[in-house]
């Protein structure tokens, strides 16, 4: 990476995190496909900066990638690329979007997993179930229930319980203040099950502070068992591993329990935009493509409202 590349980089960064308040995550993604289609074009001896780049590096960039990489990873990429160029383009850098005049790969689609009620309730009193070392076990346990309940309860990412803090917790008014995406701010209903999990947690939060040190942090609601932060990668694995004792499946993750939280109230009877709300989506096109009805579901509903549903046969 030559010096003015890396300068366009740095001023990237910036923008992202600053004007545009993206998370860690989308700045660790984007500034990684980024710098990946810089070494690209250092490979492949391209002369100057990636300001002279145009569609057929991009598009060169993307094939290579290719090989190993899935439709949904180059999709990413060439996004990245282009809010990459639209950075550029904004200050000046250069007069167009080259990425813009590359067809996105085109996606098919494929609906989240939904559990189904049973499920999760079984998800969430596997809590009790999973082995644990002697110290700390029940105040562990007592965190993960707590845990389950408010990502299925409140529907909440799992970057958002993972940083989750004390002072966003109301127990008394039955709430929770999650900073989301883009540092957004919305309050989210927590219900009686998952209100009193917390408290249970609470009380012996003190517990998992470092068997050594003492140390406990001091705001987050989620510890491990050092005291430390429960990372979005350690929330990951206990719910892959309440899935294997629960259902038998090693796919289940964090984000199926918030899906599957917006899907049951949509089922309800919820409104769509309260879901849009409930979850912090900017667009209520991306709440639709998370409240899909199941087959069955469209067949009972069918079955019920239908007028030749309902036609007597002769």
């Amino acid at each position: 990476m030559n010096a003015r590349d890396a300068e366009l980089l740095d001023g990237f960064e910036r923008f992202l995190r600053l004007e545009k308040r993206a998370s860690d995550h989308t700045c660790k993604a984007y500034l990684t496909d980024v710098r990946a289609f810089l070494a690209h074009l250092s490979a492949s001896e391209f002369e100057g900066s990636c300001e002279r780049a145009g569609r057929g590096e991009i598009r060169g960039f993307l094939e290579q990638e290719s090989v190993r990489l899935g439709t949904r990873s180059l999709a990413r990429k060439l996004g990245s690329l282009r809010a990459f160029y639209g950075f550029l383009a904004l200050k000046n850098a250069t007069t167009k979007n080259p990425a813009r005049a590359v067809r996105m790969p085109k996606l098919h689609e494929s609906f989240p997993l939904v559990l189904a009620p049973e499920v999760v309730e079984k998800a969430i009193l596997a809590t009790e179930e999973l082995p644990r070392t002697r110290s700390g076990a029940q105040a562990s346990a007592l965190r993960d229930r707590a845990l389950l309940e408010l990502l299925y309860g409140s529907g909440l990412r799992v970057s958002e319980a993972s940083g989750l803090t004390m002072s966003a917790l109301s127990l008394a008014e039955r709430s929770v203040r999650v900073l989301g995406k883009g540092s957004k701010e919305r309050r989210v209903p927590l219900g009686e099950v998952a209100c009193e999990a917390l408290s249970r947690y609470l009380a012996v939060r003190s517990e998992l502070a470092h068997p050594k040190t003492g140390y406990l942090h001091p705001s987050l609601v989620f510890v491990s068992s050092r005291g430390g932060p429960f990372s979005p990668r350690r929330i990951q694995e206990l719910v892959r591993r309440l899935g294997e004792v629960a259902a038998g499946r090693a796919d289940l993750h964090p984000h199926a329990l918030r899906h599957s939280s917006a899907t049951h109230m949509l089922e309800g009877g919820a409104d769509l935009r309260a879901i849009q709300e409930f979850l912090g989506h900017e667009s209520l096109a991306t709440t639709e493509r998370y409240t899909h009805l199941s087959t069955a579901d469209l067949a009972r509903v069918y079955d019920q409202t239908h007028p030749l549903a309902r036609q007597k046969t002769l």
